[in-house]
């Protein structure tokens, strides 16, 4: 599975991509995870499952969903206290939950 992390200016996705790999390596589920841009955003969601936005990006959610839905890309918004999951495992919790089949995990909640 592929999962993209949006903020501002792919800076502080950065960070959680990180983290989200080494989560999920640890839980032995196989995915990759980039971060990325809002300008990057159109041609970055060709390439991905899942799309983790950073929490200051909200007011762009409805715009990220409208571009993600033709591609059948899941949409996250990432909360507010995300940049504090130092282990990656609450941001592996959410790609569980958003595309459960993908990911091999039982969790019927989807974003």
């Amino acid at each position: 599975m592929r999962i993209l992390v949006v903020c501002g200016a792919g800076a502080s996705s950065t960070f959680v991509a990180l983290r989200l790999r080494r989560a999920a390596a640890l839980a032995g589920m196989p995915l990759s995870a980039s971060a990325g841009s809002a300008s990057s955003l159109a041609d970055d969601l060709r390439s991905t499952d899942v799309v983790l936005v950073g929490p200051h990006l909200e007011r762009s959610l409805d715009e990220i969903h409208r571009l993600a839905a033709p591609r059948g890309v899941r949409v996250v918004l990432l909360p507010d206290d995300i940049f504090a999951d130092s282990d990656g495992s609450r941001a592996l919790a959410l790609v569980t939950a958003a595309a459960p089949s993908a990911t091999g995990s039982a969790t019927a909640e989807t974003a």
